[in-house]
């Protein structure tokens, strides 16, 4: 292959045929459409909703797809509508990939619930690449000095756990119970904390008790556990419908529970009286808007919290992916590029 071929190829990794699988592969580099951007992965953060995909728990948008949707990178080519990036711009690469613009839902202000939009990872090729195309008007530009490893898992945990958050109702001081204690969860907890909130933690994976304590929960438990006391508010993000009614229950009346998710298994029935009388909203959260990802990128910055993560090479997603499926690690997961 000559030198030029070379430069038109690049290595990634692809959901495979066989559910729970992904692939290495060699692949023709994108190039941008006129309003997108090509951009040089450095850091791509794993998510949960990968999984989901690999695993085939969410339906196939795009057969053989690149997962991954919290990029970090550098853009190398912009295309001939590109009015903002130049080459060399530090941006980083979200969940939300293209909106309509003129639909209800969009001049709203609520793009996330546009009919039409399209995800990083899931319409179109993601992150677990050396080089992925992203439309300029969804990249976020990024500081040249920012932590490209910091900085991914903030590009979806970060925002929906924040989008959860701001949906949680959660008044000034008020305790907040947490269920599930991965990316997402503990990267809110450290928001909810920095605004004075008390915190209750209620997982499964000894990992994420353990990290659960050392950021300062009040009450760290079993995925099913009762807290001491009731919460004003809860997020459930582990994706287990079975704990939807533990999350009610353990909540005070007026209360609020949002479900994070994605994807979750079946919600069992629940009793009325028990578990939603007294004022009890259930909410969800869908996707995020790019206002929400704008807010948590400053909001990071101002309060200065961090995710806790553990990195893999390139050559070791594979692994990555089952390292998030076993509960092998606490934190936030990071596939890094040299």
């Amino acid at each position: 292959m000559s030198n030029d071929e070379t430069e038109l190829r690049m290595n990634a990794w692809t959901a495979g045929d066989v559910p729970g699988e992904i692939q290495m592969c060699d692949f023709e580099k994108p190039w941008p459409a006129p309003d997108e951007v090509l951009v040089r992965v450095e850091a791509c953060g794993v998510c949960r909703t990968d999984l989901h995909f690999v695993d085939r728990d969410l339906p196939v948008h795009r057969r053989r797809v690149v997962p991954g949707h919290q990029v970090v990178g550098t853009v190398e080519v912009p295309g001939p509508a590109v009015r903002t990036l130049a080459p060399g711009d530090r941006v980083g690469i979200a969940w939300l990939r293209r909106t309509c613009g003129v639909c209800r839902w969009c001049r709203e202000g609520r793009e996330n619930l546009c009919p039409d939009s399209e995800y990083t990872g899931w319409d179109a090729d993601g992150g677990f690449a050396e080089y992925t195309t992203v439309p300029e008007a969804y990249a976020y530009s990024l500081p040249p000095s920012v932590d490209a490893v910091a900085t991914a898992p903030l590009l979806c945990a970060g925002i929906i756990g924040y989008r959860a958050l701001t949906r949680a109702n959660l008044p000034p001081g008020g305790r907040l119970g947490i269920y599930g204690f991965g990316s997402s969860a503990h990267l809110t907890a450290q928001i909810a904390l920095a605004q004075g909130a008390r915190l209750s933690v209620m997982t499964r994976g000894e990992a994420g008790r353990e990290l659960a304590r050392d950021l300062g929960a009040d009450f760290v438990g079993g995925a099913t556990d009762a807290p001491p006391t009731r919460h004003h508010a809860a997020i459930v993000f582990a994706p287990a419908g079975e704990l939807v009614p533990h999350a009610l229950q353990a909540t005070e009346a007026g209360g609020t529970v949002v479900l994070a998710g994605i994807h979750m298994s079946d919600v069992p029935a629940m009793a009325y009286q028990e578990n939603l009388f007294h004022e009890r909203d259930l909410r969800t959260v869908t996707a995020n808007t790019r206002a929400d990802g704008a807010a948590l990128l400053r909001l990071a910055t101002t309060l200065g919290f961090a995710p806790v993560v553990t990195t893999f090479p390139f050559s070791r997603a594979d692994q990555a992916l089952r390292a998030l499926r076993t509960g092998a690690a606490a934190g936030s997961l990071v596939i890094t590029l040299g």
